[in-house]
């Protein structure tokens, strides 16, 4: 009987499917939709910056948690978390509540309340980690290597990201000229200068680096950094700190280069900083929120070293 013949096989036809996105295009689409956002919230409004900057300063914090977990703590993510948004709300409160008009008796109360409940949170914080750590023991079994951990976490992201509540205030006497002690009010420019600046100091540092960089900045931590991006950086962000008397003519050319130079150098240590606790910790990128950018820490982390500078200077100089 025949044996039937077994049909040659069809050779596959090559399916038309789409190429993926290339890691330059997804840093390009997701860094426009972020800065839209980000401008957008910053422009709107008091409210809708600090809720942006909440819900920011929240993820940034569960990104270094889970560093630190990946290093071998076991941060308490969710005490960290309810202390830094309470941290956050209250410094939001002090910056953008408005008492009545004169009414600064009523200001300086609630002020005061707030200051108070912030205070008694911070007493009853190590309380709370400590016992914590009693609890789950021996489970884990570096108790306070893990209230360290916590607390650094607060220190290093939770505080800093707060305090953009008091740059973002203008005081009145500032803008108008008349004599008003103590009354402030948001003002969105202060966050645009602060943005154009740190964007300046980063692009300023690439392309100098990209075109002249020849000597290593920290080779054991971020070996791509040179002293001519540096410059280049620091260069490009005193021009801004120049230009930014079209925004914010109120404010001296001397302050706006001394801001200048607090962010061109302040800004590369925080992104060294950054660098080195992933580094020591084992990981790539601090999270995958943003493809193509990383986490909010690798976006934020210039702002953890300059915002406690610039509010200084704020506060001592207005």
């Amino acid at each position: 009987m025949p044996v039937p013949s077994t049909p040659a096989p069809v050779p596959a036809q090559p399916t038309e499917g789409k190429k993926p996105l290339s890691n330059l295009a997804q840093r390009v689409i997701f860094g426009v939709i972020g800065a839209a956002a980000l401008l957008g919230s910053v422009w709107y409004g008091p409210w809708t910056f600090a809720l942006f900057f909440a819900a920011v300063q929240a993820k940034m914090l569960l990104e270094f948690y889970r560093m630190m977990r990946a290093g071998g703590y076991q941060p308490a993510k969710w005490i960290g978390l309810t202390v830094s948004l309470m941290l956050f709300a209250s410094f939001s409160f002090m910056a953008f509540y408005k008492a009545p008009p004169k009414d600064f008796d009523t200001q300086d109360t609630m002020l005061f309340s707030v200051g108070g409940a912030v205070l008694l949170l911070l007493v009853v914080l190590p309380i709370a980690l400590v016992l914590r750590e009693m609890v789950l023991w021996p489970k884990y079994k570096s108790p306070f290597g893990n209230i360290g951990a916590t607390l650094t976490g607060l220190l290093y992201v939770s505080i800093p990201m707060s305090l953009l509540c008091v740059i973002s205030c203008t005081s009145y006497s500032e803008v108008t000229g008349k004599v008003m002690p103590g009354l402030v009010f948001y003002d969105y420019r202060r966050i645009f200068a602060l943005l154009f600046l740190v964007w300046c100091s980063d692009i300023g540092a690439y392309a100098a680096g990209k075109t002249f960089g020849r000597h290593k900045l920290a080779p054991s931590i971020s070996p791509g950094k040179t002293w001519e991006g540096a410059i280049g950086g620091f260069l490009l962000t005193l021009v801004m700190g120049w230009a930014l008397g079209y925004l914010l003519p109120e404010l001296s050319l001397t302050y706006r280069l001394v801001a200048a130079g607090v962010v061109a150098v302040f800004g590369p240590l925080g992104d060294l900083a950054e660098s080195m606790l992933k580094r020591s910790v084992g990981v790539k990128d601090s999270g995958s929120i943003m493809p193509g950018h990383g986490g909010l820490l690798d976006r934020f982390d210039a702002f953890l070293f300059i915002l406690p500078v610039l509010a200084l200077l704020q506060v001592l100089l207005g």
